[in-house]
């Protein structure tokens, strides 16, 4: 049996006893996949049996949804723009998990990150437009990060639950956005839906070369890239999961696990308010109501279906991009509300929660058992 001894003194054999490890390490790299993947298929098909209970054929579903989101470039163009939000809106939920933490307001943090960053734009008229775009920027994310800082905050410092905290918060950051678009931000034209002044043409984010997609899908991407560095590669992210993991051993060791609290949580939030200003810089032109699409309680089934890891986030935002954008032609092809694939990321959610309880159940990659056999 051949062993070695690592710079700190730690020795590492190979042999029999290193196959128990190495399976469990493979179970649970098969686990991360093969339970998403199950928890998607059943709860597919569950969302089948309401359908065929409202009279309609879950095929012929099925193969509408598939063409409205990814049957040509067309519709792949705007389920990526759909999905530009999600990447954002995800990483909210996925940066606090990693430290044990389940904030779920990531609306409220967009709304207000959109208004931010549309008073700044109207603000700074006449100013050059990448100075413009750039203050916008900063504006929406520090928007959302004082906001979802503050569920942190309240965490480490109050023992307030971030769950219900952030839920409640965004609520109430709907009802300031509606109170500032409908008040001192207005739009004096924009009578029939209320609105904050326009951007000039010269502050707005255009498409990428080659497709009708803006370019916060590549933003998207780049944060989720940045967000897997952060915490696979660096120094902080390594002392989030040992607070995730265990709180006061990682007090015991001297972590900062407030200042760790506080600042993931702040980051999540500046994501999210990165996601509302491209909403008004990208599509909307201007802060309304129509900020509150839903993109922050997407986010949160995006990261779960993820299991919290920034890189599968893109695929999977993709995925549930196509899915929204499938609405509108399910609604006109098959006589149902565009509401339907709301219905079908319900049971997604409920089902994902539930296949929680399999991760770590395959018994027959217990390295004891292998060790036992040995």
């Amino acid at each position: 049996m051949a062993e070695i001894v690592t710079e700190v003194g730690m020795p590492v054999t190979f042999g029999a006893r290193s196959h128990p490890a190495a399976l469990e390490w493979m179970a649970r790299r098969a686990e991360a996949f093969v339970i998403p993947l199950a928890a998607l298929v059943v709860g597919m098909a569950l969302f089948s049996l309401f359908i065929l209970a409202v009279g309609k054929s879950p095929v012929q579903l099925y193969e509408t949804m598939w063409r409205g989101g990814f049957g040509s470039w067309f519709s792949m163009q705007n389920s990526l723009s759909r999905a530009a939000p999600l990447l954002l809106a995800a990483l909210c939920v996925a940066l606090p998990a990693r430290l044990g933490l389940v904030v779920i307001g990531g609306e409220g943090a967009i709304v207000l990150g959109g208004v931010a960053a549309a008073a700044a734009g109207t603000a700074l008229d006449g100013v050059p437009s990448f100075i413009v775009i750039l203050v916008m920027g900063v504006a929406g994310m520090a928007a959302g990060g004082i906001w979802i800082g503050a569920v942190g905050a309240l965490r480490h410092y109050r023992a307030v639950n971030e769950t219900i905290s952030s839920l409640l918060m965004a609520y109430i950051a709907i009802a300031l956005m509606n109170q500032l678009v409908e008040g001192p931000l207005r739009d004096p034209a924009s009578l029939n839906k209320p609105s904050t002044q326009p951007l000039a043409d010269i502050y707005r984010i255009g498409d990428m070369p080659g497709m009708e997609v803006h370019w916060g899908l590549a933003v998207g991407v780049v944060a989720c890239v940045v967000s897997w560095v952060l915490i696979e590669k660096t120094r902080w992210g390594f002392a989030a999961r040992i607070a995730g993991g265990n709180v006061r051993a990682a007090q015991v060791q001297g972590l900062a696990v407030g200042s760790l609290i506080v600042g993931f949580t702040g980051l999540a939030g500046g994501f999210a308010g990165l996601a509302g200003m491209l909403e008004v810089a990208a599509v909307q032109g201007s802060a309304n109501a129509s900020l509150a699409a839903g993109y922050g309680y997407t986010g949160i089934l995006v990261a779960f279906l993820a299991r919290h890891n920034p890189l599968a986030i893109i695929p999977v935002a993709f995925l549930l991009g196509g899915i929204d954008a499938s609405g509108g032609l399910i609604q006109r092809r098959m006589d149902l509300p565009d509401a339907t694939v709301l219905v079908l990321q319900g049971m997604l959610f409920i089902v994902i929660l539930f296949s929680e309880t399999f991760y770590g159940r395959f018994k027959a990659f217990n390295p004891d058992l292998w060790q036992r056999s040995n």
